[in-house]
């Protein structure tokens, strides 16, 4: 029974690592996959909290990230990549996240999420130091326009957070560590 819920749980965690990463061979491919998956997630932003639209262009900047993950019983992992926007100097970091958690869940997520930075500190210090976020409860049943997610907007030391989920179901209560990093080949 352990052994196969170890090989369980390492299957999950190479299909989460291998679905979140960048799509494409080539630097520019890469780079343009994160413009549209960027593009078209603002897009669903908008047309569900329209107010955002505002509150991204009046901050320093904000990141649009696209994360999988899977959580088995007691353990949740995952991850993804995005791109910070410095809205002064119309500048582009690329990043990358990983997660890893504990607590009692059972399913796997497609979600999206858009931080909206309150100020220029802020945002220098996502981007150079990462940032480590913990706790998360949440419910989803979706796939397409089909299903249900409880997701919405959180504030968190000068970041205001939404989260939109593409798909997966999944009901969950951990504590999770979330780091976000530079993505080398991509800057």
């Amino acid at each position: 029974m352990i052994r196969a819920l170890n090989l369980f749980l390492i299957s999950i965690c190479m299909l989460v690592s291998g679905c979140a990463t960048t799509p494409g061979n080539t630097k520019t491919e890469k780079r343009q996959a994160v413009k549209k998956m960027s593009s078209d997630v603002l897009t669903q932003l908008y047309e569900s909290h329209p107010e955002a639209k505002k509150e991204i262009r009046k901050s320093a900047g904000y990141a649009v990230f696209s994360n999988v993950s899977a959580n088995v019983i007691f353990v949740g992992v995952g991850g993804g990549y995005g791109v910070v926007i410095d809205n002064k100097k119309h500048s582009k970091t690329y990043m990358k996240m990983g997660e890893v958690g504990l607590g009692i869940g059972l399913g796997a997520k497609d979600f999206r999420a858009v931080f909206i930075f309150e100020d220029k500190e802020t945002m220098d210090y996502f981007i150079e130091k990462g940032w480590t976020f913990g706790g998360q409860a949440d419910a989803a049943a979706k796939s397409g326009d089909k299903g249900k997610a409880i997701s919405g907007e959180v504030v968190v030391k000068k970041i205001k957070i939404y989260q939109i989920t593409e798909s997966g179901i999944s009901l969950q209560a951990t504590v999770k560590g979330t780091k976000y990093w530079k993505d080398d080949e991509l800057n």
